[in-house]
């Protein structure tokens, strides 16, 4: 039985210097991002492409989602398995490459720490990982490959 979930945000523009978009630099590139009964989220272009560096760039917004999705994936099937999971960290990091004009992600690689205080194995974890990753609404839905490089500790 397929079910629909439908998500919706707002983003506005707040870059207006005055002169609206007359010019490449005359317009500046925050925004922000907001759902129904959520914390806004303030957002800009990367540095690199005008955009202020102490507010999230949609590429970064891009691997958290894919971070945040392997997490709560993995949480889920390390209690199917019995695997008692007391805490966890990622470092995701991706490679984006322009094209001309444009540009794409190429890949991402999340860096699960998971901390564990019930008996597993290196490959009982490798295997729930990859569970994870075929659960994973986000990564399922990317054109690139997404890779893990878990590490395990345990207490």
């Amino acid at each position: 039985m397929n079910r629909e979930h439908h998500y919706s945000v707002d983003a506005e523009w707040l870059g207006n210097r005055g002169t609206g978009t007359s010019a490449y630099r005359e317009y500046g590139r925050s925004s922000v991002v907001r759902a129904e009964a959520k914390h806004p989220i303030e957002a800009s272009a990367d540095r690199i492409f005008h955009g202020d560096a102490d507010r999230w760039n949609p590429e970064e917004l891009l691997l958290a989602a894919l971070a945040e999705c392997h997490m709560l994936s993995f949480l889920h099937v390390a209690v199917l398995h019995g695997v008692v999971v007391t805490g966890y960290t990622d470092h995701a990091e991706g490679v984006m490459v322009q094209e001309g004009e444009g540009g794409r992600f190429v890949s991402a690689t999340l860096h699960p720490v998971v901390e564990v205080s019930s008996e597993v194995t290196d490959e009982e974890m490798e295997r729930l990982h990859h569970e994870a990753a075929e659960k994973c609404f986000i990564a399922n839905s990317m054109n690139f490959p997404v890779e893990h490089e878990p590490s395990l500790v345990r207490r």
